[in-house]
């Protein structure tokens, strides 16, 4: 997953991604501790993947804010 794909989502499907992300790398360290986890990169590449969905989140409340800032003045 790019950020220039992630970009492109609107807020919604940035949350819903997010929340399944997330979920699936508790599943995968559960995996990890009881099983043999087939390929130990898909840790990183999830956390990865979150970071750069909350990056764009937090990319866009940044650029909401300075909106808000350059309006009120």
């Amino acid at each position: 997953m790019k950020a220039s794909e992630i970009r492109e989502w609107n807020p919604d499907e940035l949350e819903g991604e997010l929340e399944n992300l997330r979920r699936r790398l508790f599943d995968i360290r559960g995996q990890a501790v009881t099983e043999k986890l087939e390929d130990p990169s898909l840790l990183t590449k999830i956390k990865r993947d979150i970071a750069r969905i909350e990056t764009v989140i937090r990319e866009r409340q940044l650029t909401g804010q300075a909106q808000e800032d350059s309006q009120s003045q």
